[in-house]
């Protein structure tokens, strides 16, 4: 099994490749085959931004492995002009929704509840296969309501801990 712990700088030569979806890059344990069929154990640092494509890994035995973005099912959302788009986003982002930005346009996981509401908005979305990477976030941790005087819950957050308070 290729085991493998952390994130290098980019190589311009790799002995291995995975292929996965973005809920895949996202985990930071994970059991998966690389392209050639070799069996791979992921077991990077929590709380870290999901993989991208084309970073590197580092294997136990020192090969380096490339992460490539597996393409899935996305609506590509286009408006009329920047202030249409502009509250698609927003209502997207109001639901949490993983959200890639590009020049005039917006892309998310296929969803057709989500499709018929940005129709309703008055947004153009068409199914497309592709590449998802998503914005990470502004607080680059995750997501949670924050009060101040909670002294239980401040910046950043920690993913994975749920019902631990420290």
């Amino acid at each position: 099994m290729l085991v493998i712990h952390r994130r290098v700088d980019p190589h311009p030569v790799w002995a291995a490749e995975l292929h996965l979806n973005f809920e895949a890059r996202s985990k930071s344990r994970l059991r998966c085959f690389s392209a050639e069929g070799e069996d791979v154990g992921l077991f990077l640092e929590r709380g870290q931004p999901p993989l991208y494509d084309g970073e590197c890994l580092e294997a136990e035995d020192g090969r380096i492995v490339r992460v490539c973005a597996r393409p899935e099912q996305l609506l590509h959302v286009t408006c009329a002009n920047a202030f249409e788009l502009t509250r698609a986003a927003y209502h997207l982002g109001n639901r949490h929704v993983a959200l890639q930005v590009g020049d005039g346009w917006l892309r998310l996981l296929d969803d057709y509840v989500l499709k018929a509401m940005l129709e309703q908005l008055g947004a153009r979305a068409e199914n497309i296969e592709a590449a998802f990477q998503p914005e990470h976030g502004a607080y680059g941790g995750g997501h949670h309501h924050s009060r101040h005087g909670d002294e239980d819950f401040n910046y950043p957050p920690k993913l994975h801990q749920f019902g631990v308070r420290t």
